[in-house]
């Protein structure tokens, strides 16, 4: 079983988690800044990106009355404004007690993996 959503990455998309979240550093938002980083520029938000993932957990796979029960996460690449970004799962195990344990990637459109984990969910 496989599901996918893929997105394009938006200033506005930015600006809106920031608002949101309170989170407005300057990786995320000045040019100049995110110049003297290692990504030269600035980075969307890595759990901005993640939601992604939440978004095919509540709406395709498993679907609505989806709770996450833990989710280990690695940022592998950073992802900039303008990126695609395709949030794919991978159910791995059904447990004897109905967890599912899911593999989570988000890949640019590249196809390089930005984003990897596996999550323990459960459906009521």
């Amino acid at each position: 079983m496989n599901v996918s959503f893929t997105k394009q990455f938006s200033k506005e998309d930015v600006a809106a988690y920031a608002k949101l979240t309170g989170d407005y550093n300057p990786i995320h938002f000045d040019t100049h800044y995110a110049a003297q980083t290692p990504f030269g520029k600035p980075i969307v938000h890595g759990p901005l990106v993640l939601t992604f993932v939440t978004t095919l957990f509540a709406n395709e796979y498993p679907g609505p009355g989806t709770v996450y029960l833990s989710h280990e996460v690695k940022y592998l690449k950073p992802v900039l404004v303008g990126d695609t970004i395709s949030a794919t799962l991978e159910l791995m195990e059904e447990t004897s007690k109905g967890h599912l344990i899911v593999r989570t990637t988000c890949s640019n459109q590249g196809g390089d993996i930005v984003l990897d984990g596996i999550a323990r969910l459960k459906k009521f």
